[in-house]
């Protein structure tokens, strides 16, 4: 072999990964670039795939969270090592939480050095392995092209989530060998995705003994792709739908089967029909204890079935009695192929439309100030309810669940599980990258918003026709309503005493602002600036005192709703 030969099959590691990124198809990196990772930087700088530079690790995470969301496709993002690793460490945990496919590189000091406590050296394998799906140190060139295989995989199958691939910076500088076909082999990972057809016939079987049936949708039914099935079996057997959080979109909410949300906030006729019951079947949601209340009142009187990618997750919190592993999407095409479709509870769709009907989420209107609930609906009736919705986490994220109703699958991204203050700003960015020709609005609070607002920059550089809509009322809202409800009044460090000009803040980094503050003229301003062609942020002042409202308490079971009719 001749030296011009070994030199074409061999590569310096970062040319290696980058040429791995467009195997894969990667459209988008988000990235901070750092001491540890400038040698990937300098190959980046010739590379055909955009990155977008972010102004802080945790808005890039955030914004691959977001692209993921939409996509459905692993977001990617680079750090730097140390700072740029720990960083992401939010994201990470929200992504795994809430099912999101990652594929995040970090940067490490070299092999030679690692645990000598060298400049920027952090155990990046141990901080990520509790808060990923798998993680990576490299520690052979050649494996790169490997790795990133078998990271998309793990990463985009199964249950999403996101897995972390640790590059020490001189595997990305020495070169290794490039082979034309990766092999994989993961033997210890096969998901299951065909559900068991006895486990498929137990349900059909309950379901026609159910006089009281109900339909739990998750967000597993978004990630399978399985809203048209999903809505093809429940008007089949006319099944009422009431979703999580994170599954809203996968049902019509015009539909007359659709009761809205569960849980903590959801809505009276979506929690008393998870409560009466007696035929629980869950596509693809997890059972946490904002959706379910005290376990002990949960369903009391249900069979339950739940189909879930995730073995883990069937019998963790609710005891199932029809197990079902497998993609939501399979099992309700086996289901769908049944040809004895018997409809016997007409009593039961009778009562779970008065109740939608007497107990809706309400509101009482204000002439002399904007109601944030008011604000939300004039959002969805300006916008047709077709935008991409994104939020941050607090009262106006449940408010954006309650009174926008998504009429689409796939718009609607928030943080779940985590939490996660400062999600919904950098998330929209990262769904526009995506979805270039939608309406992308960030529904953030005045208080969320201030952790990543730095990310007007990536905005403005873009020119990316985000509308970001502050529902400003001047405190850490649910912070402040917990410590009205259950602190006596208490309001501990929770009333933002000094905020910024949103207006100003905004037009300092080259951006429209307005503010919004009457409710006379509110919806015909909303709907000007949401027409603007370009970014702009809106900020809403709205009432400080309002509650989230229905609310199941700490402690009671979801049956117990304080503030119905409220």
């Amino acid at each position: 072999m001749s030296l011009q030969q070994t030199k074409e099959k061999t590569a310096a590691g970062a040319a290696l990964l980058l040429e791995a990124l467009q195997e894969e198809g990667v459209e988008i990196i988000f990235g901070y670039p750092g001491g540890a990772v400038l040698p990937l930087y300098d190959a980046l700088y010739d590379c055909d795939i955009p990155h977008v530079l972010t102004r802080h690790e945790q808005g890039a995470i955030h914004a691959a969270e977001g692209y993921a969301r939409v996509t459905g496709k692993p977001g990617v993002v680079i750090a730097t090592s140390g700072p740029g690793a720990t960083n992401i460490i939010t994201g990470l945990t929200d992504a795994m939480m809430d099912s999101l496919p990652l594929v995040v590189f970090t940067g490490q000091v070299a092999t030679t050095v690692i645990g000598t406590d060298a400049f920027q050296e952090a155990d990046v394998i141990g901080l990520t392995m509790p808060v990923t799906k798998h993680n990576y140190q490299v520690r052979k060139v050649s494996d790169l092209p490997r790795i990133i295989k078998e990271a998309f995989h793990i990463a985009s199958t199964g249950r999403p989530g996101p897995v972390v691939i640790d590059l020490p910076k001189n595997m990305v500088v020495e070169s290794g060998l490039r082979t034309e076909k990766v092999e994989m082999s993961l033997p210890g990972y096969q998901p299951t995705y065909e559900p068991n057809r006895l486990q498929i016939a137990k349900l059909l079987h309950a379901l026609r003994q159910a006089q009281k049936p109900v339909i739990l949708a998750g967000a597993g039914v978004l990630h399978a792709k399985a809203s048209k099935e999903l809505t093809e079996f429940a008007r089949m057997y006319q099944i009422p739908v009431v979703h999580t959080l994170l599954g809203l979109g996968g049902f019509p909410p015009e539909d007359p089967l659709f009761l809205g949300m569960g849980g903590m906030h959801g809505s009276y006729s979506a929690n008393m029909a998870l409560h009466e019951c007696d035929l629980l079947i869950n596509f693809g949601a997890r059972f946490d204890d904002r959706l379910t209340g005290n376990l002990q009142h949960f369903a009391p009187n249900a069979v339950v079935a739940h189909i879930d990618i995730d073995p883990a997750e069937i019998g963790k919190n609710v005891p199932t009695e029809i197990p079902i592993v497998g993609t939501a999407k399979r099992a309700l095409e086996m289901l769908l192929e049944s040809e004895d479709v018997k409809r016997n509870h007409d009593v039961w769709l009778r009562l779970q439309k008065q109740r939608k009907e007497k107990y809706p989420f309400s509101y009482e209107d204000d002439e002399t100030a904007i109601k944030p609930q008011a604000a939300l609906k004039m959002l969805y009736e300006v916008t047709e309810g077709k935008a991409i919705i994104t939020t941050d986490v607090g009262q106006h994220q449940m408010w954006a669940a309650q009174y926008y109703l998504l009429t689409e699958p796939d718009k609607w991204v928030t943080s779940g599980g985590l939490g996660t203050m400062g999600f919904g700003f950098p998330a929209a960015i990262g769904a526009q990258f995506a979805k270039q020709d939608e309406l992308v609005v960030a529904v953030v609070g005045d208080a969320g918003f201030q952790m990543t607002l730095q990310e007007l920059s990536v905005v403005k550089e873009h020119n990316l026709p985000i509308k970001v809509l502050i529902i400003n009322n001047e405190a850490l809202g649910m912070v402040r309503q917990w410590q009205e409800s259950f602190y006596n009044k208490r309001y501990s460090h929770s009333i933002l005493q000094c905020q910024p000009d949103f207006v100003a803040l905004a037009e300092a980094y080259g951006i429209k602002g307005i503010r919004i503050e009457n409710p006379k003229t509110a919806k015909e301003e909303l709907r000007q600036a949401i027409a603007y062609e370009g970014p702009i942020v809106i900020d809403c002042r709205v009432i400080q005192s309002e509650k989230v409202m229905p609310m199941v308490a700490p402690g009671k079971g979801v049956h117990e709703m304080e503030g119905v009719g409220e």
